[in-house]
């Protein structure tokens, strides 16, 4: 029925650490809009729940070829407190993850973005256990209880989108590579990005997650998430070198006279040059 999901290059991955190549183009994102309030809506889509984020949020740079305006978010979890993530690192799939789904500007859907192999745009962020709640998912969690059933819709009223990821500045680290939609009809239109830098969720919250949504049989919908998929080929890449890889970089230092100045200029990680005259 969905054909695409037998495809080359099909989401999620399972991230191995020791193959993943460095790109220096992979510089730092920008994002507009995502500390803005804003009353958003959550509907029960029967597969997951998605929230409705408003399109004045943009993103643009971390090496995207184009401006992107949002979608929505979603999430995927397991059950328990336990394994739930959909991207796997080494073989280690975390508790939970965070998907916030974004388009091409140019784009009016989701639809027409789908005929675009980079028409998608995919931030993925892993949760992780901490010892205290985190205050801001309760949010999300309130939401979730409020559309426990198949289409079922609710609101939330002053969201911040920023309250939920951290910082840009916090977000230079992360793995890219080109994939697909993880659910029908798995449309291989996206450029994937899953940071490095985890969320908190303390166990309580992880195991209300996953008993808040039910499915149409009235059982709790648990276990959301595909299984990695094959790489075929594809090349995962990542904004941060290695330390050797750093150490190359600096030792690539060419000393040069201008005039009666000398300087010696390193090109560094951020491509910036340092002269000392």
């Amino acid at each position: 029925m969905f054909p695409e999901c037998g495809g080359q290059r099909q989401s999620p991955i399972n991230i191995v650490t020791s193959t993943v190549q460095y790109d220096p183009a992979l510089g730092p994102f920008a994002f507009d809009g995502h500390d803005h309030i804003s009353n958003i809506t959550v509907d029960h889509l029967g597969h997951s729940a998605h929230f409705a984020l408003p399109q004045s949020m943009r993103i643009h740079g971390g090496g995207l070829p184009s401006v992107y305006k949002a979608l929505q978010f979603h999430l995927h979890w397991g059950v328990n407190a336990g394994p739930g993530s959909e991207h796997t690192v080494d073989g280690e799939r975390y508790p939970m993850e965070l998907h916030i789904v974004y388009i091409k500007e140019e784009y009016q859907s989701l639809e027409e973005a789908e005929s675009d192999s980079a028409g998608i745009a995919v931030l993925g962020f892993f949760f992780e256990a901490s010892q205290e709640d985190n205050t801001h998912f309760d949010t999300v969690l309130e939401a979730l209880r409020r559309v426990r059933f198949i289409g079922n819709t609710s609101s939330v009223a002053a969201f911040k989108l920023s309250d939920i990821i951290p910082p840009a500045h916090e977000l230079s680290a992360y793995y890219r590579y080109s994939g697909s939609m993880t659910t029908p009809a798995c449309n291989e239109a996206v450029i994937w990005t899953i940071f490095h830098k985890t969320l908190p969720a303390s166990h309580r919250q992880l195991v209300e997650v996953a008993g808040e949504v039910w499915y149409w049989t009235g059982k709790p919908m648990t276990n959301i998430f595909r299984p990695a998929q094959q790489l075929n080929g594809r090349v995962v890449s990542r904004s941060s070198p290695l330390p050797d890889e750093l150490s190359a970089l600096t030792d690539s230092a060419v000393p040069f006279l201008s005039g009666s100045a000398f300087c010696l200029c390193s090109v560094l990680v951020s491509v910036s040059l340092y002269c000392a005259l």
